[in-house]
């Protein structure tokens, strides 16, 4: 299931944010973050608020390696 870890920057005094859905997708356009589910748009981050967003979820396949890390 696709899930996103979101961090705000320390001096925003935010709180992180996980938000998981089967149906969840991510799209980058015109400076926006837009999360998507089945039902429409579910979150918008500006690229502005200096959030990170990193995809946390299991990889789909148990035996599948983690892709190899450049040095």
């Amino acid at each position: 299931m696709p899930a996103y870890l979101i961090v705000h920057p320390r001096e925003q005094r935010k709180d992180d944010v996980l938000i998981e859905d089967p149906h969840l997708t991510l799209t980058v356009a015109d400076g926006w973050a837009v999360f998507t589910d089945q039902d429409g748009i579910c979150l918008a981050i500006p690229a502005g608020l200096g959030a990170h967003i990193q995809r946390v979820d299991e990889p789909k396949d148990p035996d599948q390696e983690p892709a190899p890390q450049k040095e």
